[in-house]
C-alpha cells in the first residue's frame, strides 16, 4: 500500500490542488466505496514569485505531507487490526444515520430519539457505558416523537434500546469503538 502526495492544475493553471493518491485503491469508511484519490482542499500557486508566496506554498505542502502521514498511519492500523484513535473524533450520529437509512423505519426512529437525547452532538469518543444507561432511562421515560402527548410503551422502549445496542455492536465490529460500550441490560 502506498500513499503519494500529488498536485493537479486548476483554474487555468494559476493554482494547483493537492491530493493524496492511494495504490491500490482504499475503501472510504463513510461511503464504503473504493477510491484512489482524496482531495485535501489545499490549493497552492503554480508559480509563486515573492518570498511570502513561496513561504505559503511551502507551509501548505508541509500540512499536506502531515495529512499524508496520518492517512498512512490509518492504513497501517487497519491492516494490522489496531484501533485508529482518530475515529473516536468522528461523528457517531452520521454513522448511525447512514446505517439506519439502510435498515428501516424503526432504526430511523431510534436515531431520532438518540439525536434528541444528545442534542445533535455525539462523537464515537463520547460513547460510554454510562451514556448508554442514560439513553435507556431516557427511552423508558420519553414521549413518542409522532404523538408528543403519549409516552413510549415499555415494549417500544425495549425494542428501541435493542436496536441501539445493535448499532453499537456494528460500530465495534467496524473498529470505530475500542470496546463494546453497551453492556447494559
Amino acid at each position: 500500500m502506498s500513499v503519494s502526495l500529488r498536485q493537479k492544475p486548476i483554474k487555468g493553471g494559476k493554482e494547483q490542488s493537492l491530493y493524496l493518491d492511494f495504490y491500490p485503491a482504499i475503501k472510504n469508511p463513510q461511503t464504503g466505496k473504493f477510491t484512489r484519490r482524496e482531495f485535501l482542499s489545499i490549493y497552492i500557486q503554480s508559480k509563486p514569485v515573492t518570498a511570502a508566496e513561496k513561504g505559503l506554498v511551502k507551509e501548505k505542502k508541509a500540512k499536506a505531507a502531515a495529512m499524508k502521514g496520518l492517512r498512512e498511519l490509518q492504513i497501517i492500523n487497519e491492516k494490522f487490526d489496531f484501533i485508529d484513535k482518530s475515529r473516536f473524533k468522528m461523528c457517531f450520529l452520521d454513522y448511525f444515520y447512514d446505517l439506519a437509512k439502510t435498515k428501516g423505519n424503526k432504526w430511523i426512529m431510534v436515531y431520532f430519539h438518540f439525536d434528541k437525547f444528545t442534542n445533535g452532538k455525539c462523537s464515537f469518543g463520547d460513547l460510554t457505558t454510562d451514556l448508554c444507561q442514560k439513553f435507556r432511562e431516557y427511552l423508558l421515560s420519553s414521549n413518542q416523537l409522532k404523538n408528543k402527548d403519549l409516552k413510549l410503551s415499555q415494549n417500544s422502549a425495549s425494542a428501541y434500546f435493542r436496536t441501539f445496542r445493535a448499532v453499537l455492536k456494528k460500530a465495534y465490529q467496524d473498529k470505530y469503538l475500542s470496546s463494546y460500550v453497551c453492556n447494559a441490560n
